[in-house]
């Protein structure tokens, strides 16, 4: 849907991702080196996350030369919000996993974030259940 709106309005597409952080360990008195598994896991999500985006990019940059890419390390709402601004966003288009009321609740829900504090018009798409 992104990449049909940003050709027939002549826009730049910009893909953009984020990873959430790795825990604090500080406030347990531990450090990163402590729980190899748990790094190794959040270095993984973080490849796995640029290489998925690559490879979307890849789909879309042929249409949209002026396309790009980019993974981010942080709190989801905050550095989409931070994006948004410092590229001057017109839209956002933003997918949301659909995990319900429940989830929601307990976790918060970065497309209900972004529809309330986005300075730009934000259409949330559903996710595939294909």
């Amino acid at each position: 849907m992104a990449t049909k709106m940003a050709k027939s309005f002549g826009a730049v597409l910009k893909l953009f991702h984020v990873v959430e952080p790795e825990p604090s360990y500080t406030a347990y008195g531990f450090t990163p080196d402590e729980f190899p598994a748990l790094h190794a896991y959040q270095e993984e999500a973080k490849r796995r996350a640029l290489s998925k985006l690559d490879e979307l990019h890849s789909t879309v940059k042929g249409g949209l030369p002026n396309s790009t890419a980019e993974v981010m390390e942080g709190s989801p709402l905050h550095c989409l919000l931070t994006y948004v601004d410092e590229v001057k966003a017109d839209l956002v288009i933003l997918g949301s996993h659909g995990h319900g009321v429940i989830a929601s609740l307990l976790l918060g829900s970065v497309a209900e974030g972004m529809v309330r504090k986005a300075k730009v018009p934000t259409m949330i798409v559903p996710a595939s259940h294909e």
